[in-house]
């Protein structure tokens, strides 16, 4: 009959066993070097999530910068739009030049407005009169770089 230890008292451990010492200490050191590849796995594993986590956050901020930038010539389209509504629904004929400095969230937007007769002709060379084309530049800085846009569009006035 075998004797086995309950860690009490100092009786032998395990007599007439069937494992022999030397695969033991084997299937430990196939388990301790297991598990060092393990870490080397799961520092392979954080890394590439850091990386992942670094370029999530680079696109992030592209995304925002791009809204940012989207945000802003909305709103200069808008001022070109207003602008463009109030020439049109004045009952005289455009100013030749004039320039408005508007204060937007996004800074100050410089207006330039210019006008001039079209002097478009029909196909037998008649001049059309009363027809002015108008150019509307506005022109903002962007993170320090100039930007513009420009609208032309005809008015109209019977003289």
């Amino acid at each position: 009959m075998a004797k086995w230890s309950n860690g009490i008292f100092n009786a032998p451990a395990l007599q007439h066993s069937n494992i022999p010492v030397m695969r033991v200490t084997q299937a430990r050191f196939r388990t301790r070097s297991r598990a060092a590849f393990a870490l080397y796995e799961v520092l392979l594993g954080v890394a590439i999530f850091a990386i992942g986590v670094i370029a999530l956050g680079r696109s992030v901020e592209n995304c925002l910068n791009a809204s940012t930038i989207s945000a802003e010539e909305s709103a200069v389209r808008q001022i070109l739009s207003d602008r463009m509504a109030v020439i049109q629904a004045a009952p005289g004929v455009p100013d030749p030049e004039k320039e408005f400095k508007i204060n937007s969230n996004y800074g100050m937007v410089r207006l330039i407005q210019k006008s001039a007769l079209a002097g478009l002709t029909e196909e037998d060379k008649t001049l059309l009169s009363g027809i002015n084309l108008v150019m509307l530049t506005a022109q903002w800085q962007h993170a320090g770089v100039p930007q513009s846009k420009r609208i032309q569009f005809y008015v109209y006035r019977s003289e």
